[in-house]
């Protein structure tokens, strides 16, 4: 279920030929192509092996879903001196999985990739992707680099009015609150982590439980008893 992959580049996907975009690329706006999510995040090389048990052990199944995007790719990166560098040799994983058009529907195997995606964020404080990650894959993210403190100040030398700032990204480095919304459904979107069942999808089955193996995850799990639902909310 694993893939390696070294590098990856695309052509001129708007450049294509006037050929009734027979050779428009998936991602092109002007058809009904691919849609989907993205999540990436650097594990040490150190504890890589056992990020890679414990996703095994959650549900092998599951990972066959991911194949329709590519699967999981893996990279292998060096450790910067950058102030937001990479702090060691590690392994860099990008998830790519399907998102549906309607932000409140939840999607096959939504629970297990919610569990893989916090047990690589929080249980072995991944590295986030700074352009490849949804809200909660920056929540705390600033606390993670021992010189996040150093680019603030040089942030706030260089830009000091703040023209290459923006609220989104005072959020993301963890000047300004607000990278989790809560409202119905924000799981879904990756917004929050679920703390309760209106957080998911109750009216497609989908409530707030703690995750296979990572128990402290908390993830939009497809619960049937018999043939009713029945919601518990499910404290963080």
């Amino acid at each position: 279920m694993f893939n390696f992959q070294q590098n990856e580049s695309s052509g001129t996907c708007l450049d294509s030929l006037s050929d009734r975009l027979i050779t428009a690329c998936p991602w092109d706006p002007r058809i009904k192509g691919q849609f989907f999510h993205q999540t990436a995040f650097t594990i040490p090389l150190s504890i890589v092996k056992n990020f890679i048990q414990d996703v095994i052990l959650i549900d092998p199944n599951a990972l066959c879903g991911l194949e329709i995007n590519n699967g999981i790719l893996m990279r292998y990166v060096t450790y910067s001196s950058a102030y937001l560098g990479k702090t060691e040799y590690g392994v860099d994983f990008e998830i790519t999985y399907y998102r549906s058009n309607d932000p409140l529907h939840p999607r096959l195997f939504e629970d297990i990739v919610e569990e893989i995606e916090q047990i690589g964020l929080f249980k072995y404080k991944g590295l986030p992707h700074w352009g490849k990650n949804r809200n909660l894959g920056f929540v705390g993210a600033i606390k993670k680099y021992p010189n996040a403190e150093k680019f603030l100040k040089v942030k706030d030398e260089y830009d000091s009015r703040g023209l290459f700032s923006s609220e989104w990204t005072d959020q993301v480095l963890g000047v300004k609150e607000g990278v989790t919304i809560l409202k119905d459904g924000c799981a879904l979107e990756g917004l929050c982590i679920c703390s309760k069942d209106i957080h998911c999808a109750p009216n497609h089955g989908y409530f707030c439980r703690p995750g296979i193996i990572y128990k402290e995850a908390r993830v939009c799990a497809p619960i049937i008893v018999g043939n009713k639902n029945e919601p518990i909310n499910v404290e963080p």
